[in-house]
Order: structure tokens, then sequence, then C-alpha cells
């Protein structure tokens, strides 16, 4: 057999086997990626309008748009975790009638006084240690038609795994989208070369040969 000569079965299980492990690598890290912990809110704020969260932990200073949406009876964003320390400012997008901040329960005691239609008109609390947890507030005048938002402050915070995947995976936080990349793209390099090998390589034998 000339140095040209290759097993064809020996090269289709290499190519075969590398191909497989790129995309049991990609499967993975697209999993990984797919998943993220959000704090575990109350049904009456994952039910409030428009429903959008924003993780600002690490931020000094976050708005919260009130009247926010279409019809201007959302806040904005619904969900939002933040640190111990941070300045939350409620602005009046000037939308959907007379709003106000009021808390439903939790430990953060936001009361932003009568209902007004203004816009730009501001409320600010700056929450503290004392109100770590999940705070759900609501807009008095709107409670009916679902304008109910939450808070989140600190670390400690009960908390759960969203955007679907496997919950058993192994979590990556970083890097788990360019190694999707990475692995599909040695994928595609290595079936290549196989088709280009086979093609215009040398002669290729058969094991039983």
């Amino acid at each position: 057999m000339s140095t040209d000569d290759v097993s064809r079965r020996t090269f289709i299980r290499t190519a075969g086997g590398a191909a497989a492990a790129a995309g049991a690598a990609t499967a993975t890290s697209g999993t990984a990626a797919a998943q993220e912990e959000q704090p575990d809110w109350p049904s009456g704020v994952t039910s409030g309008n428009l429903g959008e969260y924003l993780d600002a932990r690490g931020e000094s200073e976050v708005t919260v748009e009130v009247g926010a949406g279409d019809d201007g009876l959302a806040f904005n964003p619904t969900q939002l975790w933040v640190n111990t320390g941070t300045t939350i400012t409620w602005e009046w997008t000037g939308s959907g009638g007379s709003h106000n901040v009021v808390t439903v329960e939790g430990e953060a005691d936001l009361d932003s006084g009568d209902s007004v239609d203004e816009e730009g008109y501001t409320y600010e609390y700056e929450v503290t240690e004392e109100d770590a947890g999940i705070t759900h507030y609501h807009c008095v005048p709107h409670d009916a038609v679902g304008m109910h938002a939450g808070i989140a402050v600190g670390e400690d915070v009960p908390t759960v795994e969203t955007g679907g995947g496997d919950s058993n995976a192994v979590f990556v936080p970083q890097g788990a989208r360019a190694l999707g990349i990475a692995t599909f793209i040695a994928m595609v390099s290595t079936l290549g070369l196989a088709f280009v090998f086979m093609k215009y390589g040398g002669t290729i034998t058969s094991d039983d040969a």
C-alpha cells in the first residue's frame, strides 16, 4: 500500500467522531447560553403588563418608565433587580392617564402619593439593606388592568432558571455562544476536509481489501 492509501473506514470514523464531538459541544453551549437566573417573582408581578426584565445590579441609578407601552398602562422595566444603595427613579411618560407607585407587598415602602398624569414627573427611592428581597408594587388607579411590577433588591433573593433548556445541564455564564460558533466551524471544516480528501486525494482503500 502506498503512502497515499488511506483506510476508508478509519478516515470516516475519525471525521465522524470529530463532527459528533463538535455537535455535542455546540448543543451543550447552546443550552447553557439559553439559561438565565432571575428572581422568583410573585405571580402578581409576572402577570403585569409589558413584562420586561432588567438586571441592573452594579448600576447606581436606574430609571423606570411610568405609563409605558402602547396604551400607557405599564411600568418599564416591569421586573427590576438592583443592589442596595441604588437610586430608582420612576419617570412619568404622560400616557395612560394618572398613575402612582405604591407597594402591594414586600420590604420596600414605595409610595409616590396621589396619582398624576404630568409628563416628566418623577419619584425617587434609594433602596437600602432594609429593602432586601422582592417587592411587588402597582399603580392604584390601574390595578385591575394589570399595571403591576416588581423590584428585587440584593443578592439574597429566591431565584429560578429561565429561558428553557435542560435544568440539569451545566450552566456556562460566559463564552458559551463563542464556544458554540467555534465548534460549529470545526464540524463544518472536518466534513469539508473529508469530502475534498475523498474526491481529490490519493487512492482510498477499504479495510476489507
